[in-house]
C-alpha cells in the first residue's frame, strides 16, 4: 500500500479516489474521520492510499492527466449549449442544467 494523495480537505481526497475506482484500482483513504480542526497537522490530513503497489504507476498517471484537464480552459467561460449559462471551460456538465458542455459528448 502505498500513499498517493493527502490533503487538508476530504473532498479533494475523496475525488481523487473517485477518479482511482471508476479505474478498477483499490485505494483505502486514512484519516477519513479526523476533522482539520482538531488537529490541522499534516501528518493527520486523510490520505489516499494505493493498495497494490503495481498500480501506483498507472494511478499516479491517471492522476495527473486529470490535474491536465482540469487546468486546460479553466481560465475561460463558456455558454452553456442548452441553458446558456457561463460555466468554466473546463467543464465537462453545466453546474445550473446538469447537461453536456459538448453536446456530442455524453455525460
Amino acid at each position: 500500500m502505498k500513499e498517493i494523495f493527502r490533503h487538508s480537505e476530504l473532498h479533494r481526497v475523496t475525488r481523487y479516489r473517485d477518479i482511482l475506482d471508476a479505474a478498477g484500482i483499490a485505494t483505502l483513504v486514512r484519516n477519513e474521520a479526523l476533522s482539520v480542526n482538531e488537529a490541522p497537522i499534516p501528518e493527520f490530513f486523510p490520505n489516499l492510499c494505493v493498495l497494490n503497489d503495481e498500480e501506483f504507476p498507472q494511478a499516479t498517471q491517471l492522476l495527473k492527466e486529470h490535474d491536465e484537464r482540469v487546468a486546460v480552459g479553466s481560465e475561460t467561460e463558456l455558454a452553456c449549449p442548452s441553458c446558456g449559462e457561463m460555466n468554466p471551460g473546463n467543464f465537462d456538465s453545466c453546474f445550473n442544467c446538469q447537461k453536456p458542455m459538448n453536446p456530442s459528448m455524453p455525460c
